[in-house]
């Protein structure tokens, strides 16, 4: 059980250091920081100097390269880890042991055992952890609103694909973003890398089609896997597709990749009174399909366009600030929650392996 976090306060202001500062900061975490009321990047921490020279003059904060001189400093009341894959876990303890408040990049670890520790840490400390990715959003506030109130009937099902043309294009776009060379040639991305990455497309991009799956259908107990290298210079996955069971006996599938060049982002949830869509996760457009015959099977279902500008749509950033400010930790984006979503794609990749079920041992609570 969670220990009760500690609140700073409305008016306290907020230093962040962000360790990793690379491409996913300058698309992502600085622009979304950038004009939030008391908070500011005091430090920004990478490998590439030149970058990280390049991201302080933009938005502020002091370039380091030892990025334990980040965690350690007493003034940053906040750590934004955004490291490669492999590790998440191991700056997020660091962080965690220097008493900071701590923002996860995802994927949360590449191992179950990492995942475990890190639950284990989160929980006993009074500082607010928030990991991606965001499940707090209208979209699945919407669908978990129409399912509470029955309007799906009982959940039989689900189908959510999260995919894009692959690294190399987000890279490509980073370095514009950047003012740097393209990449040469031949020139090798740690995303294909198995010792760089440890993990592949299922793990970069399936993490958000399995996290929004578990957000509307909550926990999961048994998972079947398929994965393949189709199309890039990788030694992980750069395709997967997994069907997995959740405990309420609703059935699922998930589907990513980096070899989706029309990029897709799409969530559809299906129950025995009807149906809902969304077919961009970003976009605000949700669509509701109801029964409307018990009698006739070529009678159309009726279709209602859902209202979800009620809902709350902050970024990530900003429920992580407010949740430092008043110590309520993230409804969705916890410890717990990463760390079985980290279950799931694990049970994916070892079920495409051994061509079994796999069982799952950890939940959402």
């Amino acid at each position: 059980m969670s220990i009760p976090k500690k609140a700073l306060g409305p008016d306290a202001p907020i230093r962040i250091g962000i360790i990793g500062a690379g491409g996913i900061s300058a698309k992502m975490h600085l622009p979304q920081l950038d004009g939030l009321q008391g908070v500011s990047v005091a430090a920004l921490g990478g490998r590439n100097l030149r970058r990280l020279e390049t991201l302080a003059r933009r938005h502020g904060g002091k370039p380091v390269t030892d990025y334990a001189a980040i965690v350690e400093d007493p003034n940053l009341e906040a750590i934004i880890v955004a490291t490669p894959h492999p590790h998440h876990v191991e700056w997020g303890l660091k962080a965690l042991q220097a008493g900071k408040h701590l923002f996860m990049q995802k994927p949360l670890a590449p191992t179950l055992d990492e995942a475990n520790r890190f639950v284990e840490a989160a929980e006993a400390s009074d500082r607010i952890v928030y990991c991606l990715p965001q499940q707090n959003v209208p979209v699945v506030l919407a669908i978990r609103e129409l399912i509470a109130a029955g309007r799906l009937g009982k959940l039989s099902g689900a189908h959510a694909r999260h995919s894009h043309g692959g690294p190399e294009v987000y890279y490509a776009e980073v370095r514009d973003l950047l003012g740097e060379p393209p990449l040469k040639p031949g020139e090798k991305l740690w995303f294909f890398e198995a010792g760089e990455a440890a993990v592949g497309a299922l793990f970069d991009m399936g993490v958000y089609s399995v996290a929004r799956l578990v957000g509307v259908l909550g926990s999961a107990r048994r998972v079947i896997g398929m994965t393949g290298i189709l199309d890039k210079p990788s030694e992980v996955e750069d395709t997967a597709t997994l069907l997995i069971q959740f405990a309420n006996g609703a059935i699922g599938t998930a589907e990513t990749g980096w070899c989706d060049g029309a990029r897709t982002s799409r969530l559809c949830v299906h129950g025995t009174r009807g149906r809902v869509e969304n077919l961009a996760f970003h976009a605000s457009a949700l669509t509701l399909f109801e029964q409307a015959s018990t009698t006739r099977e070529d009678i159309p279902p009726t279709r209602t366009e859902v209202d979800i500008s009620r809902h709350k749509g902050q970024n990530p950033h900003e429920q992580f600030v407010e949740a430092i400010r008043t110590g309520k930790p993230p409804l969705f984006e916890t410890a717990r929650a990463a760390r079985h979503i980290t279950e799931i794609l694990l049970a994916g990749i070892e079920s495409a392996r051994s061509g079994r079920v796999v069982e799952l041992k950890t939940s959402v609570a």
